[in-house]
Order: structure tokens, then sequence, then C-alpha cells
């Protein structure tokens, strides 16, 4: 039976996060001897939940937090449980999902972690649940329906602390200490250089690293450029973990590492939207937008991230050229690792330049996790301000976006498993190497890789019917305000002028689509549980205080031409136990303070003070957000059609 959705007259409210806007109090139930209600809590960096109500002993209602400024984007989860029983069957609902469709539905499972386990077995995350099932749910809010999550467990350890997520939490502490590690590696630090690209609106950091070995002779200007970015969408986590493999691997001292760096230059940008991160956002930044549609934006202000990136890349595409280009990305509704890429009839037929070879190389690297028949090479008008439109526009011709299914794989022995982070490490292993055999291939050879590749059926290589991109076209959605929509009232134009020479034929798309249908895969197993993490993987590893010293604004130093230099790290900062949660103080900002220092121990539990607890950086925008939204939902439902307005089907057109 599929849980109802409860009022909270019907339940006990035990959780209520801090209003988006400040507006709501917040609300956690005092815990008393010999009660044994859960306490929850996701007042900490990249934790999401807003609201627990208690239905009955052992079962709990979750409503999550939408992004900031918007009334959707509800899929990352991220929080904290204590006060546990071991044994007894808990039942979990999350009940304000915004999608239709879900890889719950196929058996994605959610993730736990036990601190106990960690600290004395070694296990870190590890997938948990029964009796899951997504369904819709009797609720919604302005005309959009709510869809329900649901499952139950039972906790390995009585009074354990714990941890639930929608996917291997990978945060902007976790990012900064691992630079730290490289700055301070006497070997990676001679060819990885670490530099500021930018700051956020909210004043974090947005670091670029440039990997190449040294020059010999004065050839280093002849490497052309190899340009990685990620988490532009701040709940794709497993986008960091594949970015954290391809670093480990290009950053190593293997044969085949060495040629690469020697061949290559690499700009890295692992991180572009820290702000997102940090809140607990899904894919929106913090002015509510999803910075993957403004690579065509010329407003420096608003998304500094994305508009330094584009002119890094332009300054490399005239300084080295740039051999390949790609956005890597996680994917909610489809299995498997795969590649959105770029093409067109009259681009240049060199095998070289083919924008199929390498996914197809790569499909080879590792043939039970990439899946090529679910790459696409068309340039769809929805995806124009994509980072991968965007980039082929400027002459990129290898232009990817790289997807990793949320999920795992349904390919060879892999099938019906869930990924884990080492295998997310992997793909950005295999990276590498489907690089390195591109590089060695010869022109004969890369013309074999296309002959074969055309002998797959090209209409599914290239139908819309499976191109579900993660960046679909309702990220920019109509009740999505944020500060630029005042300053576009105030004059600014929007370029809406296309060049249509780019996209092929409607009609001859849509003449392919009942062919399409052999390429979707369902399943309804349940997934099964790969080999546990050995390596303690705490949520969170270190303050970001602690570590943000090492990459103050401070102790960078700036060239005459205004460029950033790689940062003198000083001694090694210290580490937290996860036990007391870390609520970070070095996002540092004047108008921005995520949480405070100050904190008040209740039960042995850090909680911070929820007063204290502001984004002065949003404060004043609340009023012209909402009307703004509603301004958006009536031409809406103005441009719907209305049912008297279609035309009726006549006897003999039917």
């Amino acid at each position: 039976m599929t849980p109802p959705y409860q009022t909270p007259d019907k339940g006990t409210v035990i959780y209520l996060g801090e209003g988006v806007r400040g507006l709501c109090p917040l609300k956690q139930i005092l815990h008393q001897q010999g009660d044994n209600t859960l306490i929850f809590e996701a007042r900490f960096e990249s934790g999401n939940l807003q609201k627990v109500v208690k239905v009955n002993e052992f079962e709990y209602q979750l409503t999550l937090r939408t992004d900031l400024y918007t009334s959707r984007h509800t899929q990352w989860y991220y929080f904290q449980v204590s006060n546990t029983q071991a044994g007894m069957p808990y039942r979990f609902t999350i009940v304000n999902f915004t999608k239709r469709n879900s890889l719950y539905k196929r058996g994605l499972r959610p993730l736990l972690y036990s601190e106990a386990d960690a600290k004395k077995y070694k296990v870190g995350w590890r997938r948990t649940g029964k009796e899951i099932k997504y369904y819709k749910n009797n609720v919604g809010q302005g005309g959009r329906q709510y869809f329900s999550l649901t499952w139950t467990f039972q906790f390995p350890h009585d009074q354990d602390t714990c941890y639930f997520a929608h996917c291997y939490p990978y945060t902007y502490s976790n990012l900064q200490e691992y630079l730290v590690a490289i700055s301070k590696d006497p070997v990676k630090s001679k060819f990885c250089k670490i530099h500021i690209l930018c700051h956020s609106l909210a004043g974090n950091t947005v670091y670029v690293l440039t990997i190449t070995n040294p020059a010999k002779s004065g050839k280093g200007s002849e490497r052309k450029a190899v340009i990685l970015t990620a988490r532009v969408h701040p709940g794709e986590t497993n986008s960091s973990w594949i970015m954290k493999g391809f670093l480990d691997y290009i950053l190593g001292d293997s044969g085949k590492a060495q040629f690469l760096r020697d061949k290559f230059v690499f700009k890295v940008v692992p991180m572009l939207n820290p702000d997102g991160v940090i809140v607990g956002n899904h894919r929106c930044s913090l002015t509510g937008q999803d910075l993957n549609r403004k690579y065509r934006s010329n407003l420096k202000k608003f998304y500094p991230s994305i508009w330094y990136t584009r002119n890094m890349i332009k300054r490399v595409m005239e300084e080295h050229g740039v051999f390949l280009y790609c956005d890597i990305h996680g994917h909610n509704r489809k299995q498997n690792v795969f590649m959105y890429g770029c093409w067109r009839k009259q681009q240049a037929k060199a095998p070289c330049l083919h924008p199929r070879v390498f996914p197809l190389l790569l499909s080879k690297s590792c043939p039970d996790k990439f899946s090529f028949p679910d790459c696409h090479f068309r340039v769809r008008k929805s995806k124009e301000g994509t980072g991968r439109v965007v980039m082929w526009k400027m002459g990129i011709n290898n232009s990817y976006t790289l997807e990793a299914s949320i999920c795992g794989s349904n390919l060879g022995c892999r099938r019906s498993t869930h990924f884990d982070m080492k295998d997310l490490e992997s793909i950005g292993q295999h990276f590498c190497d489907a690089l390195f055999n591109y590089c060695v291939h010869n022109k004969e050879e890369h013309e074999k890789v296309v002959r074969r590749q055309a002998s797959v059926n090209s209409e599914v290589l290239n139908s819309d019917v499976l191109d579900w991109d993660s960046s679909s076209q309702t990220s920019d959605s109509p009740d999505s305000c944020d500060l630029v929509a005042h300053q576009l009232k105030l004059g600014t134009k929007k370029k809406t002028k296309t060049s249509g020479e780019h996209f092929h034929s409607i009609a001859k798309d849509r003449s392919h689509e009942s062919k399409n249908t052999q390429g979707i895969e369902t399943q309804h197993k349940i997934f099964q549980v790969l080999d546990q993490v050995k390596k303690v993987k705490l949520p969170i590893t270190a303050s970001a205080k602690q570590v943000g010293e090492d990459f103050s604004s401070e102790s960078l130093t700036h060239d005459t031409k205004g460029n950033h230099e790689k940062p003198s790290v000083p001694q090694e900062a210290g580490r937290s136990v996860c036990h007391d949660t870390i609520l970070s103080t070095n996002f540092h900002s004047s108008s921005f303070n995520l949480v405070s220092q100050k904190m008040k121990k209740h039960n042995s539990k850090s909680v911070s003070k929820a007063a204290e607890k502001t984004f002065q950086y949003l404060k004043g925008h609340d009023r012209s957000a909402k009307s703004n939204s509603e301004k958006e939902e009536r031409k809406m439902k103005e441009r719907l059609p209305s049912k008297s307005t279609r035309p009726k089907k006549t006897r003999t057109a039917s």
C-alpha cells in the first residue's frame, strides 16, 4: 500500500527547516529521555531537508526544500538522522518530487551512511531500502502535481548517527581539500597549477587547473588544449567523482598520463557552481537560474563562472587551439554512461574531426558502463545556451556533454547493478584511455572507426526520442525569478535570432521516430548492492574554514596581466570528526552568511542558531521574485490553448 500524504494536523511536525526567505521559524523537537523519536538535521554543507512529520512511531513524512527562488527542482536530498533503534522497520516517504519519471522506478535505491559502521568496519556509503515505490500522490501546488518516494529500512545500530542522500555527496570542502593535497605534492605541483578563475556571487572561489608537462625547447605552444568542466548542476554529484577519477589519472606517473601531459594542455574547472553546491540546490545557482543555459549571456555580474569560463576558452583557442571540450553531468532518468555531441551534414568529413569517434573509443574502453547507442549528436534549439552547443559554434568540433546515470548500468556483467564511487572514478580514467587511443590512432584507423560506426543504425543514434538531456527544457522554469529579470525589464534586450543551418529538418526527424523505440531499456529489478567501500568516506571530512585558509584570497598573487598564480599553501589543515557536524564558515562574503560560526550544543549535537543562518545576499528580493513568478504563470496559462479552441475531427477524418 502506498502511504497517502498526511497533513500536519494528522501528524506531529518534528523538524521544520528555516524558510528560504527567512519567513518560517525553525522547529525541532527537544529530545527527552526515553523518547524514541528520530532527530533530523540538514543544516550542514550541501544538506537539503525542509520538513519532517511523524506519522506514527516508525513512519515519517519528509518534504524537501526547493532550489532557492524557485518552486521546483526537488530532487537532491541529504540529511542526518540520530537517536536510531536497530532492527525496527522504519518507513520514510518524501512527498514533493516534481518529476513524473524517476530511476527509482527502475531499481535505484537511496544511500545510507552509518557513523558506527564507518568507525568499526570501515564501511562508507551503501545502498539501502526495500518496498521502494515512486508514485503520484494526492497533493500539488500551483497546478503542479507532486510525486512521492517511499521506502522501508532498518538502522544497523542503536543510538547511531546516519545520513541519507540521493547520490554520493561531494561538497565544496571536499574539493578544496583535494586541491590542497595537489598543491602540497612536490611532484604534482610541478605540472598542475591551480589558479582562481573568478569568484561566485557569494564570494566563493571558482578554481581552474592547468595541467601539462613543462615544455621542452619551446614546443609547448604547439600543444592543443583539452577542457573539462563539472558541477554546473549542484545535485549531480556523480560528475565530481568522475572528475576526481580523471584528475587522479592525469596527475599520475603512468606512461599514458605522461604522454597526454606532453601532448595536451588540460584546462579543468572542477566546480562551476560552488554556491549551489554549498546551499544544497539540485540544479540552480543562487539566483534560481540554470547556469547551463547561460553560456550565451554577457551578464558577467550575474553568471560570473560561466562568463569567465567562456572567455577563458576563447583565449585558449587563440593561443593553443582546443582539441576537445567536455562538460560532465549526471542523469536522473537514464541508465549507463553516454555522451551528447554536435554534428551537421555540412561538417567536414575528415575522420579526425568526426564527433562520433571519441565516444565510440570510450565505449570500447569501458563496454560494461558506457553505452554508445545512447549517444546523440543532434543540435536541438532548446540546447542552444548549453556549454556543449556554444563551444561547438565557437569552433570546437569535439564538443561534448558526458552524462553518467545516477543509478547504474544495464550492460554486460554490470547489468542491474548500481554505480559506486569507484565506478564513477573509473569513468574518468577510461576517459583518459580513450583520449590516448584517439591520439595514437592513425588516419586509416580513424577511417575504420567511422565506417564501423556507420554500420550502427544512424536513425537511432540521431533520434530525439531518447534524447533525455539532463539539462532539460524545464530548467529555466517560469517560476525561476532572479535578479536578472529586473535588469532585463529595464531595457536589456535578449537576442532571440538563431541560425537554422545547424539543425536537421523536423519532418525528417519525425519520420524515424517509429523505429527508435527498440533502443529503450526498461528494468524493474532491484539492483544488486556492490562491494562496500573499503576506505572510510566521511560525509564531511574537513571544515571549510580549515581548508579555506590554504586558498584564501590573500595567499594568491597576481601577475602584470591580472592573472592569478598558484597559491602558496601553509601547513596541513587539521581534520574534523564527522560526528561533530561541520557548518562551513569560509564561504566569505559580506553579503552571504550560509551558517554561523557560533554553535549551540544540544545532546552532544552541533546545531546552528536559526536566527544566524541567513541568506543576506538575496535579502530584499522576495516580493519582486513572487510577483515575477505570478506574471510568468499567467503568461503560460494564456499561451495554452483551451479545449474549446481545438478543431473537432470530422467522422471522415477520423
